[in-house]
């Protein structure tokens, strides 16, 4: 699978490009900045972009400007933001077309090579990897508020995990309550949001985020 980096500081940048290589991943290019991340991603066409939000030359959006423009010409390409903040705005933003292959994490709530790597592989796939601290944020922005005071703190804790990608049994065990009551959760968040019942995790996560994101 084939890999486009972006991120300005070095040492974090070599240290993305060994974990992907050292998992089968080939990096076809590792860049610093805005404007090479866009002519890198129309050039190599890869299978997955892992950027950093907040790029040169303006260190605002050049990465995920980059990204969502990426997108638009090819959508449904997977990206995966890495940012030391909850942009809202560009979370939203990323997430609004509701295709599904997005992730964003948390620079410094990544633990483990595993948990990068799973992430990679799950939005490389189609899936979402997001944060829970973006989940929350993403749950608690003021228009969002108006459609989410319905539900149970239960019901709240059960839809952050679905928006982190947890199938109905890794939320039982998290959550320690049986299957039974995790889908009756899940009925009625759906029934709250007005949202149809799925049996795919994906387009689970996919509809919550995406009617959260209007």
């Amino acid at each position: 699978m084939r890999v486009v980096v972006a991120e300005d500081l070095f040492l974090i940048r070599e240290a993305l490009v060994r974990m992907l290589t050292e998992h089968g991943f080939t990096v076809v290019a590792a860049v610093d900045n805005g404007p090479s991340l866009h002519k890198a991603l129309a050039d190599e066409q890869p299978d997955i972009a892992v950027v950093d939000v907040r790029l040169p030359p303006s260190f605002t959006d050049e990465g995920l400007q980059a990204a969502i423009h990426a997108r638009r010409q090819r959508p449904g390409f997977p990206v995966l933001v890495l940012s030391q903040y909850v942009e809202q705005l560009y979370a939203r933003e990323l997430l609004a077309d509701g295709i599904g292959a997005v992730g964003y994490l948390l620079k410094d709530r990544v633990s483990n090579t595993e948990q990068f790597i799973s992430a990679v592989e799950s939005v490389a796939h189609g899936g979402t990897a997001m944060d829970p601290h973006v989940v929350a944020k993403l749950l608690t922005r003021g228009d969002a508020r108006g459609r989410t005071t319905e539900l149970s703190h239960r019901e709240r804790e059960v839809l952050s995990l679905i928006a982190v990608g947890r199938s109905n049994a890794a939320i039982a065990r998290q959550l320690t309550i049986s299957a039974s009551a995790v889908t009756k959760h899940i009925a009625g968040i759906f029934g709250k949001l007005h949202l149809p019942e799925s049996e795919d995790d994906n387009r689970r996560v996919l509809a919550v985020l995406a009617y959260l994101n209007q």
